[in-house]
């Protein structure tokens, strides 16, 4: 992760939200912030079994945390529409991350 981000931000513009790279580029250690939320965008890919695959783009999966720190997920574009074709209501996500682990889980439900 500490390559893709040295990348610079124009390459993690492709992954990561504008509001996703703010709230990293905040962070100490900020490529354990970017590895949790690939994990995250990728567990939710995942959940919905498509993999990163048929236009859709890990961008469009947007991890925030609430006021409280709490992780949520937000879609846009052809995800969210994908989201609504299968009726899916809700996404819970949960992340963790080390200096040298991130991981994360995602349940959907309708």
């Amino acid at each position: 992760m500490e390559k893709l981000v040295a990348g610079g931000k124009q390459y993690l513009a492709t992954i990561f939200t504008n509001k996703e790279v703010d709230y990293c580029e905040n962070k100490t250690r900020r490529s354990e912030h970017y590895a949790a939320r690939f994990a995250a965008k990728e567990a939710v890919l995942k959940a919905l079994g498509t993999g990163w695959r048929d236009g859709l783009a890990f961008s469009e999966i947007e991890i925030l945390n609430d006021e409280l720190g709490k992780p949520q997920v937000f879609l846009h574009g052809k995800v969210k529409e994908f989201f609504n074709r299968q009726q899916i209501g809700q996404v819970s996500i949960s992340l963790s991350h080390t200096s040298e682990i991130a991981i994360a889980f995602a349940i959907l439900e309708k």
